[in-house]
């Protein structure tokens, strides 16, 4: 069975009919093609397809598209201001975070939604957004050493 959604991901409105079960991860990368949300273990477990749903972090391969319909989603790519990279962005690359990059647009998205709510965070809040958010590339120390940066670049 078909449903006709409307999703307005970084600003702009998709349109699809999709199939009952396709999730956002799938409408995200296939229907919007935007590919930087990345699908890892597909079952809510690594982070990888993070983004921000009216505001709040999900995982992205859960979320059915027909639950997304009428709403705002945040991804990697709606970071960035024109050719101006986002101050959490600049500091992954500054810092050396983004290695093989696969769990960097989860990691983005979780220090966006925690900047969001609270612009200056303890190291602990800051472990705590990204808890739940695999990596084994980093050892988390720079990722989370970007966001420390990325507050003061903000104020």
């Amino acid at each position: 069975m078909k449903h006709s959604i409307k999703i307005r991901i970084n600003g702009q409105w998709y349109l699809g009919d999709v199939e009952t079960g396709m999730t956002l991860l799938q409408f995200i990368r296939d229907e919007a093609g935007l590919t930087g949300t990345k699908a890892g273990c597909e079952n809510g477990e690594c982070g990888a397809c993070t983004v921000l749903m009216d505001g709040k972090p999900v995982r992205s391969c859960i979320i059915l598209a027909v639950e997304a319909d009428g709403s705002e989603i945040l991804t990697v790519e709606g970071l960035r201001e024109g050719d101006k990279l986002h101050p959490l962005q600049q500091s992954f690359i500054e810092t050396g975070a983004a290695q093989c990059g696969f769990c960097t647009p989860g990691m983005l998205i979780a220090g966006k939604a925690l900047l969001d709510k609270n612009s200056n965070p303890s190291k602990e809040e800051i472990m705590e957004a990204l808890g739940g958010h695999l990596c084994r590339c980093t050892g988390y120390k720079s990722i989370s050493k970007s966001v420390e940066i990325a507050i003061d670049k903000i104020k």
